[in-house]
């Protein structure tokens, strides 16, 4: 058994160089730093006590450093699974209570539990259902829903936490004149430095820059006696070892968010892996690992009180400049969060909450996606009403709610062209072996009156038979009673069912009773096997099956001279916008 395969850090620990720990040192301290401001703010977004956005921060990262097979993916708490988290269960318990944070760590295990069973069994592509219309519009929602949730702590306002836009909306409205303005401008003005301190590209963790100013004007200048909300204690101290609690009821309950979770936590981690992977050559991302080691990364951190957590494409691109060769960033990352839990929780007293806000605002900014519905109103307008539906529903209704109707009109796209493909008719172009579409070309192409190419550019089974029936019926009626031969170019065919077996065997039957014939040209060795196994290549003779449709047409025009008959061609036909 090769253990390395499942377990990367024996291949990569004891291969470990010298000159690689000056990178991974710098990186883990650059990433480490960074999460302890992101940790506390993500915990907010999910609803927890800022301590477990720490513990999620340091307990999983271990975990992905023994089993993950990324060398640079930065495994923590992310802001869009934080408010899936939230969303999930505060439909269970009250937000803030014992009993949400049970839950919420139980979610972590459920989470690690179907990632790992995903993994072992090799089950990665079904995140392919998730589409990209379907995620870009998800993660607007979500961009929005996480952003609105934060004006309460940039204007100083009591507003109540909720996942529906319009609510969110209504209640900054109604609460717009009751803003601290000494809180706005604490939050707009980090806003900015975060924004200027991105755009110089700035090795120095701007979060952190923004929590230091942020403790130093509270600190001197008392600004929590003015109405400016500030975190308060943090408890001190590593996580303990705890079990979470496993309620049947609760299981039952959960399970929807997980499942969803699952899938979106592992879509975000796999794709900020492969990007990186492409910048280095020294090793290969495996997805179905991956879905482990982020996997038992919840489930590990599930028993020391963390919350989800995921691969963050903010941490990861950071660790990535900052220069980190191996894992081994990623647990000196956790070792910084650990001694920022053992002594430095105290520092954190007077950060300001505004001053969270506003990293998180910066944050969920490029969750926005504007590019991907630009390009679908170009060339995809039908996948751009899917994104357009699964952000309206998720921002007004509900994650889950979004989620499933984006994946299910998704499906029903894929149903809907599977069962009415391309169809092309095909003519000759002149003096040459090559078919192309009639309409798509303007007086170039000959046509035999008494032959029709088709070409049916899908697999031929059960949803669609009755489309390619009723097509082919459309075009011998319009070829009229000169037709003798119909050629089906199989190039663009990879699998037939059986209900396309009986379909063939049908048209065979039928236009033979009529005098018209049936050849098949191009088609792939699959599709030969089931025609010759169905018996439909003995039907109509293995001669009439050819390599290419000039072979097809040769072979007709052939035993019309033999039989003295002289072919006749229509007119160059003219584009259509077919």
């Amino acid at each position: 058994m090769n253990f390395k395969k499942y377990i990367p850090i024996l291949d990569w620990l004891p291969n470990y160089k010298k000159e690689w720990f000056k990178g991974d040192l710098g990186a883990g301290l650059t990433v480490g730093i960074m999460l302890i401001p992101q940790g506390i703010a993500y915990a907010m977004i999910a609803g927890l006590p800022p301590i477990y956005g720490l513990y999620t921060a340091m307990i999983p990262q271990i975990a992905y450093a023994i089993f993950g097979t990324s060398r640079q993916l930065a495994v923590g708490p992310a802001a869009m699974d934080s408010l899936i988290v939230a969303s999930g269960v505060a439909t269970l318990a009250q937000i803030g209570t014992e009993n949400f944070i049970e839950f919420a760590i139980l979610l972590a295990f459920m989470i690690g539990f179907l990632q790992v069973v995903f993994g072992f069994f090799k089950l990665g592509f079904l995140v392919n259902f998730l589409s990209r219309p379907v995620i870009s519009g998800f993660t607007s929602a979500a961009a929005l829903i996480i952003g609105l949730n934060q004006l309460k702590h940039l204007l100083g306002v009591p507003i109540m936490r909720d996942n529906k836009i319009q609510t969110l909306a209504l209640d900054v409205f109604q609460q717009v004149k009751g803003i601290n303005w000494i809180t706005f401008a604490i939050g707009v003005g980090s806003i900015f430095i975060l924004i200027f301190l991105k755009r110089l590209k700035t090795k120095i963790p701007s979060a952190l820059v923004v929590v230091v100013l942020g403790i130093v004007l509270v600190r001197v200048f008392h600004l929590e006696q003015l109405g400016v909300q500030i975190l308060g204690d943090i408890p001190k101290g590593l996580p303990e070892f705890t079990i979470p609690k496993f309620e049947k009821n609760t299981l039952i309950e959960l399970f929807p968010i997980a499942l969803t979770l699952s899938f979106i936590a592992f879509l975000e981690a796999i794709s900020v892996a492969k990007a990186i992977e492409l910048k280095h050559n020294n090793y290969k991302v495996n997805p179905n690992q991956e879905l482990i080691a982020i996997g038992l990364g919840n489930i590990v951190g599930s028993f020391f009180q963390s919350y989800p957590s995921t691969g963050g494409l903010a941490r990861t691109a950071v660790n990535n400049q900052a220069g980190a060769k191996t894992p081994l960033a990623a647990i000196i990352s956790s070792l910084i969060v650990g001694i920022t839990l053992l002594f430095l929780t105290p520092v954190f007293f007077y950060l300001p909450k505004a001053v969270l806000g506003a990293i998180i605002v910066v944050a969920v900014y490029s969750l926005l996606d504007f590019s991907v519905p630009k390009q679908l109103l170009r060339y995809s307008k039908r996948e751009l009403v899917i994104l357009n539906i699964t952000l309206i529903v998720t921002a007004t209704i509900g994650i889950k709610e979004g989620v499933l109707i984006g994946i299910i009109l998704s499906l029903a796209m894929l149903i809907y062209r599977s069962a009415k493909p391309h169809v092309a008719i095909l003519g000759q172009i002149p003096n040459t072996h090559f078919y192309r579409n009639v309409d798509r070309f303007d007086g170039l192409l000959k046509i035999n009156e008494d032959i029709l190419i088709l070409r049916f550019d899908a697999q031929i089974y059960f949803a669609n038979v009755a489309y390619f029936k009723d097509k082919l019926e459309e075009f011998v009626i319009v070829k009229g009673k000169k037709l003798k031969l119909i050629i089906i170019d199989g190039e663009s065919i990879n699998s037939i069912d059986s209900s396309g077996v009986y379909m063939l065997k049908d048209l065979i039957k039928h236009y033979k009773s009529v005098g018209v014939e049936i050849v098949f040209s191009g088609m792939k060795g699959p599709v030969r096997d089931v025609l010759d196994k169905s018996g439909i290549m003995s039907k109509i003779g293995y001669i009439n099956c050819f390599m290419g449709i000039h072979e097809a047409v040769n072979n007709f025009e052939k035993r019309k001279k033999d039989m003295n008959i002289e072919p006749k061609y229509s007119k160059y036909i003219k584009q259509t916008n077919h």
